[in-house]
């Protein structure tokens, strides 16, 4: 029961306790107004006045509400499922049924309601306090740093529930806000995704049920990687549905977008945060966006007129939407007849599939590529494909977007970044194309994506003038038979060679040159045998290790159970295991569709299995049967460095001591691959995630499925299939697909950097007066205060020697050029010797701008920068 007083002048209008009211009411001359008052309270316990703020004298109880000035919005305590379990939330105030909007103790609720209050503690925080058997216990905080006392929390018109000063309403003096915390819905002027001065990525997350509150199992998550889109995630890692990158107008893949008018929608991408947001143009009316229980993503906006939520969006609402519907390379269309398609060039990998209606295993190419001949074939009205790995230039326009494509061979597709006007920026994958959709022309959504494809599917460039372009039928014909038949001899001498393998049972190997690195797996007395010809010329030997069969593979990791999932990337899974013996084992699980093959799994196996090394993780043994490639490695019970580096709670584990010693470890490691080993191994995907850590935290090199062998006094070589990870790759390799010892060496200075910073490199993604970590660090160096770089979460128990050491011996290793990079042994030299000289440091590679003055120097002078033109590459990241 809600009741309005008109109050005399000289009354308090702050009055809030009952007690207050009365002493206030007995002023009156109408004694009915007492009266009524007094009986309500007694008869209606849940009675409240219209107040919108708590403070430390006036806390809110459980049988009061505050209620925003506007009558928008109401906070209280509620108990959704009538079982005890009680919430602290906001919903709309004059809307049935209630809707709720925001929980603040969502997963841990209040079991009693005695004693239970809302109110400011003496820390200056919001605290929800609670009686029980133990006393008084704080159930949850704002958990902020408050200079004074003086603060009040108050709820706000726009549903923000804020704790700022006493004396000070302006919301750039908020100290902490419910608007930063969203819990399964976002209303206008809430922002979804990453906000760099508070460090967080923020998203919805679903109730558990539609009367439990408590996180569920759907998430709603901006991946800021590459060119930044929204995902729907199923407990956290399975993608459901994407929304595609926001293309300047709208995200590619939510036509719908396109058609409101009453909505204005806003994408920021720059060096303060990547965050989207709506906002009302009328502000008199309700509309948000909620992530439900059940896994679906809806906007409804409320009607007044019929006084019901109307649903005008919701996703995933057809198969297209649903993430990875047509496979690598499919094209995902309703108007088709069996909704997946492939473009010009492919051809269904799994025809019996696809007549079933099943296009999930994907497309596969029919025509050859030539690098210096390929072209690009047109398609309108697409969803852009999943864009995390991605690389993107705000700056160039498509002509030079294609011309780089073009030249890079690993570029597989390129396509404008913003729609808006006559188009800019450039995207480029250099992966697998997934989860594309062509959306009908009178959906007027979409836009225009160039994928490589032969010279013979391509389609004219764009602005270039189509007379000629249509082939000749006999030409193709031709084209058409001799393929064919090349095909069939193809297949024919395939079927000989594996029989003739399969009679070798062992005993023979493969005669084919050192330099095309083969290696063939061969069972031989329950292990694998791996026969190899030594790349330096020495005589053929074997590799024995254990060979696993599935079925014990799949037992020991609970049927590759998510409960058992230790990890994920590009090639697979690692799932947590113990065999019959009890022995913990990590089994990785290459995915089918996955681009580390066989190929990459003969490399990997041949390449852990001869080396030994207290810094390189130990292989097992292996699995292969039928279409199952699996690898078993030693367990890491730290998982990998990346968990605890850039998770803001774990990264306090690592104190500097221990960061130092991961330095010292992963360079250790690196030098025995580099010189002590009987082989010169170049790890090509050294990263944070690929240093797996221990039970004492000591550091492993992992994943070798990249890496290469270089025989005698081989020190580099090139190639035109640029593979890696983005943010790691040294500008020679990225560029012009250059690689050595100096390559890894320019991954080592990343990593050290990231150690030392706790923030990752995020690459090659340029924005206004944007830094990357390299950049950024550059920057402080030549500034002088290169100790602002140090994670604060390692606290003030540091050797300043040993921090400027590793950041300086961080920017020798990421020099621009390889020349001046320092070799592992010098690395651990510097590493382990307060004495050892150092130079100084040169121009970073890949930091954002290029220096006007000449490359090399180390002056201050560095002050200015433009795009590094080295930079723009093709990346080919796992």
């Amino acid at each position: 029961m809600e009741i309005k007083i008109k109050w005399p002048n000289k009354t308090n209008k702050n009055l809030k306790t009952p007690i207050q009211l009365i002493l206030a009411l007995s002023s009156m001359k109408n004694l009915n107004i007492i009266i009524i008052f007094i009986l309500s309270v007694l008869i209606f316990p849940s009675f409240s006045l219209a107040i919108d703020t708590v403070t430390s004298s006036n806390p809110l109880t459980i049988n009061q509400t505050l209620v925003s000035k506007g009558d928008v919005f109401e906070l209280g305590f509620i108990n959704p499922a009538d079982k005890g379990n009680l919430y602290v939330a906001i919903w709309y105030k004059n809307v049935e049924p209630r809707v709720y909007v925001w929980v603040a103790n969502r997963d841990n609720p209040i079991t009693s309601s005695n004693g239970t209050i809302l109110t400011i503690g003496e820390n200056g925080n919001i605290v929800l306090l609670s009686n029980n058997e133990t006393g008084v216990t704080g159930v949850w905080s704002s958990n902020q740093s408050v200079s004074g006392p003086n603060t009040v929390a108050q709820l706000l018109d726009d549903g923000n529930f804020v704790l700022r000063p006493e004396n000070n309403d302006d919301p750039e003096s908020y100290i902490w806000q419910s608007f930063h915390y969203p819990t399964d819905t976002l209303l206008p002027g809430m922002k979804l995704g990453w906000t760099r001065d508070a460090g967080v990525n923020r998203f919805l997350q679903s109730w558990k049920s539609d009367n439990d509150p408590g996180s569920g199992a759907y998430t709603f998550k901006m991946n800021i990687d590459g060119f930044p889109e929204i995902f729907l995630y199923k407990e956290g890692t399975e993608v459901m549905y994407r929304s595609g990158p926001w293309n300047g107008k709208r995200f590619s893949g939510v036509p719908e977008m396109k058609t409101v008018s009453a909505i204005e929608f806003e994408f920021q991408n720059n060096s303060d945060e990547i965050t989207y947001q709506f906002e009302l143009k009328d502000r008199s009316a309700f509309s948000r966006l909620v992530m439900e229980s059940s896994g679906k993503l809806k906007r409804l906006t409320w009607l007044e007129t019929s006084r019901t939520w109307s649903e005008f969006w919701y996703a995933p609402r057809d198969r297209c939407d649903d993430y990875r519907e047509c496979g690598t390379f499919g094209v995902c269309d309703t108007n088709a007849n069996s909704v997946c398609k492939c473009m010009k060039g492919f051809q269904p990998k799994d025809q019996e599939a696809w007549d079933q209606r099943d296009g999930k295993a994907g497309c596969v190419r029919t025509s050859k590529l030539d690098c210096g001949s390929d072209g690009f074939l047109a398609l309108n009205n697409m969803k852009l494909p999943e864009s995390s790995r991605v690389f993107v230039d705000k700056t160039m326009g498509l002509n030079d977007c294609r011309e780089i494509c073009k030249r890079n061979c690993s570029c597989t597709a390129y396509a404008n970044m913003n729609i808006s006007g006559t188009g800019s920026g450039c995207v480029i994958w250099a992966v697998d194309l997934l989860d594309m959709r062509e959306y009908a022309e009178s959906e007027g959504s979409g836009q225009d994506l160039y994928v490589r494809a032969a010279k013979s599917d391509s389609d004219p460039p764009p602005g270039s003038s189509k007379s000629g372009s249509s082939n000749n039928v006999a030409k193709i014909v031709a084209i058409t038979v001799g393929s064919c038949a090349a095909l069939i001899i193809l297949l024919i001498l395939f079927y000989f060679k594996r029989k003739k393998m399969q009679r070798l049972k062992g005993s023979q190997i493969d005669k084919r040159g050192p330099h095309e690195r083969s290696q063939d797996f061969l069972m031989y007395e329950g292990n694998i045998a791996l026969s190899k010809k030594d790349y330096a010329g020495e005589t053929t030997q074997e590799l024995e290790l254990p060979s696993f069969d599935f079925t014990t593979l799949a037992k020991a990791t609970n049927y590759f159970s998510d409960t058992n999932k230790l990890g994920q990337g590009g090639f697979g899974c690692v799932y947590k295991g113990i065999l019959t013996e009890g022995k913990v084992v990590a089994v990785k699980r290459l995915s089918r569709t996955s681009g580390q093959g066989i190929e990459e799994l003969r490399n990997e196996v041949i390449l852990i299995a001869k080396l030994q090394h207290r810094n390189l993780v130990r292989l097992l043994g292996c699995c292969i049967e039928v279409e199952e490639k699996l690898l078993v490695y030693e367990y890491m019970e730290n998982k990998s460095l990346n968990a605890f580096l850039f998770d803001k709670q774990k990264s306090a584990q690592l104190n500097w001591r221990k960061r130092f010693s991961i330095i010292c470890g992963i360079a250790r490691g690196l030098l025995y691959l580099h010189e002590d080993s009987r082989f010169r191994i170049i790890h090509r995907d050294l990263k944070a995630s690929n240093i797996l850590l221990d039970k004492d935290m000591n550091p492993k090199i992992s994943d070798f499925g990249m890496a290469r062998i270089f025989g005698g006094d081989q020190t580099e070589a090139e190639t035109k299939k640029v593979v890696g990870t983005h943010g790691y790759m040294a500008p020679e390799y990225a560029m012009d697909g250059h690689f050595s010892i100096k390559s890894d060496v320019f991954s080592f200075g990343v990593l050290v950097l990231e150690i030392v910073t706790g923030q990752k490199n995020r690459g090659f993604y340029y924005a206004s007066n944007q830094l990357n970590l390299l950049g950024h660090t550059w920057r402080l160096w030549n500034e002088g205060n290169p100790l602002e770089l140090l994670d604060a979460s390692i606290g003030a128990e540091f050797s300043t020697g040993e921090v400027l050491r590793c950041i300086e011996i961080g920017l020798l290793c990421v020099q621009e050029h390889a020349e001046d990079r320092p070799n592992m042994s010098k690395v651990m030299l510097m590493l382990s010797s307060n004495t050892e000289a150092m130079p100084q440091p040169k121009y970073p590679g890949f930091s954002l701008g290029r220096r006007h003055s000449e490359v090399g120097s180390s002056s201050k002078q560095d002050e200015s920068l433009t795009v590094n033109e080295a930079t723009l590459t093709i990346l080919d990241g796992r």
